[in-house]
């Protein structure tokens, strides 16, 4: 019903994306979809059309009822046939206004079925009121108008031939025809063809611009998601970089802290410590020798933790070394045995035996397990479990966590490691974010949440290691609950 002879150029040209340039496709993001073919269907051109001829078809049935009934007084005009007729034109607009206000078209498939009946109806009109001086064949142009706007040319040309026809017609009932009846079959014919060209024309137009503004629509749509996703993508970017500078800070006022601490308690202890072996030189009783080594004791377990403050807060490193992944996390179980909430938790390791050691940054391994074990501290209860486990699977380092507590939801799941998100009443949301951040920036291996267990969370971290590639698999070892001596 479409006028394709005008849109299918501009269909061919406009459901063509245009070639990207090197620049743009280096600083873009990933494209979206293209967006659907534009094309103009019964949706978005019949139906706007449809309402213009209701009106037009109601407005020719008033005008007529007027001019019969109220206006016309030649004695020629059969009055009742022609209500009769318009009647019939009305019940016809009737059913054509219920199917668009349905959304439909009606009999839009069959458009010359429509064309006949029209000729026929103001072939009729005309014979019943004045014949060729019928100011009823004035429907014709309003009939091309209609059929132009709604079709294609070819269906507008041959509805202009269907009314030259049944206009020419009206002069066989005649038996003495006006003697300028050639001159109003030539005015007619012009006039006709005339708005036949000029309504296909105006409707070509229409309908050209039509398809450009959907066109305009459509990318202007397509533009807007990917400047909404590209906001999207540079807000998150944001949000992750904001995180990491809050990290990066907190870790460095707390080395700060650490250092200042190490100092003023060093002083202190040194001179303490002095004191301790300077009485130890005397010959002092067994009970006084007995209090003195006690207080030494102390003095060293208090050096001791200063020692592993000012380790673990010292400037990070992004240097590969050589290490043990066992004793990497031995060494953050280590740090995390200082936690408040480590009191009446089991411990349990499960290391692999005979594994190689491996290029990483210890420094980094050493956040990232540390994160994940008071993580596991803050889930679980007095009485309850953490383990951790080590292994090598299909060359690659795997380290879990697994804790029995209440576990994670599962719509939060999906934002566990978005920055910010945290289900702690006094998390900051960075722990996870941040071991995401290191193990991914730095190429050293993912971080994900194990869905299959059905008590408490796990949390797997693989670890890309060339040194395991060729060894096999190697099972986790024996499992050993962990005892810390901090007395």
């Amino acid at each position: 019903m479409n006028d394709h002879s005008v849109l299918k150029n501009q269909r061919e040209t406009t459901d063509q994306p245009p070639a990207p340039s090197a620049e743009s496709e280096a600083a873009a993001p990933p494209r979206l979809a293209p967006p659907p073919k534009i094309h103009h269907d019964a949706f978005t051109w019949e139906l706007p059309a449809e309402e213009i001829t209701l009106r037009i078809r109601w407005f020719g049935l008033c005008v007529g009822y007027v001019l019969v009934n109220f206006v016309g007084n030649d004695a020629a005009i059969q009055v009742p046939q022609l209500n009769w007729i318009l009647t019939l034109g009305a019940i016809y607009a009737l059913a054509d206004t219920w199917f668009s206000f349905r959304g439909k078209v009606f009999l839009g498939e069959w458009p010359l079925i429509i064309s006949v009946m029209e000729a026929l109806f103001i072939g009729l009109l005309c014979h019943y009121d004045t014949g060729l001086n019928s100011p009823f064949r004035f429907y014709y142009l309003l009939s091309l108008i209609v059929c132009s706007i709604r079709h294609s040319p070819l269906i507008a040309y041959v509805t202009l031939a269907l009314h030259l026809l049944s206009y020419t017609t009206l002069l066989f009932p005649l038996q003495n025809a006006p003697p300028d009846w050639l001159t109003q079959i030539l005015l007619m014919v012009v006039w006709m063809g005339w708005v036949a060209w000029a309504s296909i024309a105006f409707s070509s137009l229409v309908k050209r611009t039509s398809l450009e503004l959907s066109v305009a629509n459509e990318q202007l749509k397509q533009n807007q998601e990917l400047l909404e996703d590209r906001i999207a993508r540079r807000t998150s970017d944001l949000q992750e970089s904001q995180a990491l500078l809050i990290q990066q800070e907190k870790h460095a006022a707390f080395g700060l802290l650490a250092a200042g601490i190490a100092h003023e308690v060093g002083n202190p202890l040194a001179g303490i410590s002095s004191l301790v072996q300077l009485l130890n030189r005397h010959n002092n009783d067994e009970y006084t020798n007995k209090r003195l080594d006690e207080v030494d004791a102390q003095l060293r377990r208090i050096q001791r933790i200063l020692r592993e403050l000012i380790d673990f807060s010292r400037p990070a490193t992004t240097e590969r070394n050589r290490c043990y992944i066992n004793e990497v996390i031995t060494e953050s179980l280590n740090i995390a045995k200082y936690y408040k909430r480590k009191k009446g938790k089991k411990i349990i390791t499960r290391f692999a035996e005979n594994l190689p050691p491996v290029q990483l940054v210890r420094d980094q391994l050493v956040q990232v397990f540390l994160n994940l074990i008071l993580n596991a501290m803050d889930a679980t209860e007095e009485g309850q479990s953490i383990e951790i486990t080590t292994e090598a699977r299909d060359g690659q380092i795997l380290i879990s966590v697994h804790d029995n507590g209440e576990g994670i939801k599962e719509v939060d799941k999906e934002k566990l490691f978005r920055p910010y998100f945290t289900t702690k009443s006094k998390g900051t949301g960075l722990g996870l974010f941040v071991c995401r951040n290191i193990l991914e920036h730095s190429n050293t291996g993912t971080i994900r949440i194990d869905d299959t267990v059905s008590e408490g969370a796990k949390f797997v971290v693989a670890l890309y290691c060339e040194e395991v590639k060729d060894l096999g698999e190697i099972p986790p070892g024996p499992a050993q609950e962990l005892k810390f001596v901090t007395t």
